[in-house]
C-alpha cells in the first residue's frame, strides 16, 4: 500500500518543572518584566480560588468548580487575547475571565445562584459568552462567532476552552470541522487536566493525544506544557496570529493537572491515588515560574508575602461586594425567558410570588 497522508503532533515547552529553561525563550518573553505581572495574576487567581472554596464550605456559596493547578493555562490564554476577540468559557477558567475584565464578584454571584454573574459588565468580557456548564457546547458558540468575524472581515479571533473529556463530545468535533471547512479564526483550547470528573484520560478516548483530534478537521494542532506559562503564551501567539492572517483554526492541548476536586461536591480521593496528586504538585505552574523569576532577581520571598497580603485584601473587597448584593425578587426567574410569556408560565410566576409573600 502507498501512504495517503502522515501527521505529527509537536510538543511545546520552555520552562521545565524544576524552573530551569529547556530551550531559549521567545524574544518577547526573555525579560522577566514581561512575565512578572502574569505570575502575580496567577497568585491572585489562586488566592481567589482558595477563598471561594472557603465560602462554599461555610454555606455562603453554592457548588463551586476550583481551578487549582490551571493558573498558567488560564492566565496565559487570557493574556494572549485581544480586546476585540471573543471568549466562550466553560465553568472553571477564572484566570481567563479576570484577564478579560470579569470581576471576581461576578464569578461569586454566578456560583451563588444569581444569573447576573453571567452578565459581564467590564472590559473585553462584555462581548464574551457566559459560563457554559453543558460540556463543550461552548465550542459551537465560538465557531459561530468566528464565522461572524470572517463574514464581517474583522481581524478577530474566537477562543473556546473545554476539558479533556469535552473532546469526546460531538459539539467539539462539529466546531473543529466547521473551522476546517470554512477556515475560521477559531482556537479550541483543550485543558487536559487528566480527569473528566472521575473518569481518567485513559478511559475517555483511544487517541494518542487530544491535540491530534483537530487533524481530522484540517486544523493546526499542538500539544503544550500547560504548567509552563511561557509555552502557553507562545502557543496562543502562534494560533491567534494564524487566525488573524486567515490561515484557519487551531486545536491546542494544554497538559496540566487538576490539583483539587472536580467541584466542591466531589471527593477526588475516591478515584485518584495520593501518589499521583503528590507527583503533580511537583510540576505545578506557580512553583516553576517562581523559581525562574527568583533566579533572575525579579522576585523574592518578601515580595511574594507582601503580594499575597494584597491579594487577600483585594479578594476580600470582591467577597464583600458579592455578599452585599441584594437578592433578586423571586419573579426574576420568570421574567427573562420569553418576550410574551405563555399563560402557564404566568400562572407559575403568580404562584411563586404568592408563596414568597406568605413566607416573607
Amino acid at each position: 500500500m502507498t501512504q495517503a497522508a502522515s501527521f505529527q503532533i509537536d510538543y511545546l515547552q520552555y520552562l521545565g518543572a524544576d524552573g530551569q529553561p529547556v530551550r531559549e525563550f521567545p524574544p518577547a518573553l526573555r525579560d522577566p518584566a514581561a512575565l512578572l505581572p502574569l505570575f502575580k495574576q496567577m497568585l491572585y487567581v489562586r488566592t481567589f480560588d482558595t477563598k471561594a472554596i472557603a465560602l462554599q464550605r461555610t454555606g455562603k456559596l453554592g457548588t463551586y468548580a476550583p481551578c487549582l493547578g490551571h493558573e498558567a493555562t488560564h492566565v496565559g490564554i487570557g493574556a494572549a487575547m485581544a480586546e476585540g476577540d471573543v471568549y466562550a468559557p466553560s465553568y472553571r477558567e477564572y484566570g481567563v475571565l479576570f484577564m478579560r475584565g470579569v470581576r471576581p464578584r461576578e464569578v461569586l454571584l454566578y456560583w451563588g445562584g444569581d444569573e447576573r454573574g453571567n452578565d459581564f459588565q467590564q472590559g473585553a468580557a462584555r462581548h464574551d459568552f457566559p459560563f457554559c456548564v453543558p460540556i463543550s457546547t461552548q465550542c459551537l458558540h465560538a465557531a459561530g462567532a468566528a464565522l461572524a468575524f470572517q463574514l464581517r472581515g474583522e481581524p478577530n479571533v474566537a477562543v473556546a476552552t473545554c476539558g479533556d473529556g469535552g473532546t469526546s463530545k460531538t459539539d467539539f468535533y462539529a466546531a473543529l470541522n466547521s473551522a476546517g471547512a470554512y477556515k475560521l479564526p477559531l482556537v479550541l483550547g483543550v485543558v487536559n487536566n487528566g480527569w473528566a470528573i472521575s473518569v481518567p484520560r485513559s478511559a475517555q478516548t483511544g487517541a494518542q493525544t487530544l491535540a491530534q483530534k483537530g487533524i481530522a478537521g484540517g486544523l493546526f494542532c499542538l500539544q503544550v506544557d500547560g504548567n509552563d506559562l511561557v509555552a502557553v503564551l507562545e502557543a496562543m501567539r502562534i494560533a491567534t496570529e494564524r487566525a488573524r492572517k486567515g490561515e484557519g483554526g487551531s486545536v491546542i492541548e494544554f497538559m496540566t493537572y487538576r490539583l483539587s476536586d472536580h467541584t466542591t461536591a466531589d471527593d477526588a480521593r475516591r478515584y485518584r491515588d495520593d501518589a499521583e496528586v503528590k507527583a503533580a504538585w511537583k510540576e505545578e505552574p506557580l512553583l516553576r515560574l517562581r523559581t525562574w523569576l527568583t533566579a533572575q532577581g525579579a522576585w523574592s520571598e518578601a515580595e511574594e508575602a507582601a503580594w499575597k497580603e494584597e491579594c487577600e485584601r483585594l479578594v476580600a473587597i470582591e467577597v464583600d461586594a458579592y455578599l452585599a448584593t441584594a437578592v433578586q425578587p423571586v419573579e426574576a426567574m420568570f421574567d427573562y425567558l420569553y418576550a410574551d410569556p405563555p399563560p402557564e408560565l404566568l400562572a407559575q410566576r403568580a404562584a411563586a410570588i404568592a408563596m414568597e409573600q406568605r413566607h416573607g
